[in-house]
C-alpha cells in the first residue's frame, strides 16, 4: 500500500493555510519578540497557544528564523543565567526589527483588503 502524502491527511484548506503561515514565520516570531524578549522553546510555545494548538511552527524552522533574524539585525540573541534551570538563549527585537514588523504587517493587512475584496469575503468583525 503507497505511503499517504500530506494531501492525503490534511484538507487541502489545511496545507494552503500551513504555506501561507511559513512565508510568515519572521513576522510571526517577531511579533511574539515585540511583546517582550523570550527563548526559543517559549516562542515556540507562545504560537502554539495563541492558535488554540491550531498550529505550531517546528522548532527546526524558529531557530532558522533566529538566525536570519539575528544576521539581518532585526533581533539579537544573549545568554541567560542558569538560575532558572539550563542555560536559555534569550531573543529581543531590534529597533530596526520593530520598523520591519510594522511594516510587514502594513503590507499583510493591505494584502487581506485585496483578498478579501476578490474573494467578495465580507468582514465579520464587530
Amino acid at each position: 500500500m503507497p505511503e499517504k502524502s500530506d494531501s492525503d491527511t490534511f484538507p487541502a484548506s489545511d496545507a494552503f493555510a500551513a504555506d501561507l503561515l511559513r512565508g510568515h514565520t519572521d513576522t510571526i516570531v517577531m511579533a511574539v519578540l515585540s511583546q517582550g524578549e523570550s527563548y526559543g522553546f517559549e516562542i515556540f510555545k507562545t504560537i502554539r497557544m495563541a492558535t488554540g494548538g491550531d498550529h505550531e511552527i517546528k522548532e527546526a524552522t524558529l531557530y532558522a528564523a533566529y538566525r536570519r533574524l539575528e544576521r539581518d539585525g532585526l533581533v539579537e540573541s544573549y545568554w541567560g543565567d542558569e538560575t532558572q534551570g539550563g542555560r536559555r538563549k534569550y531573543y529581543r527585537i531590534t529597533d530596526a526589527g520593530r520598523a520591519v514588523f510594522r511594516g510587514n504587517v502594513a503590507a499583510w493587512i493591505t494584502t487581506r483588503r485585496i483578498i478579501d475584496a476578490l474573494l467578495d469575503v465580507k468582514d465579520t468583525t464587530p
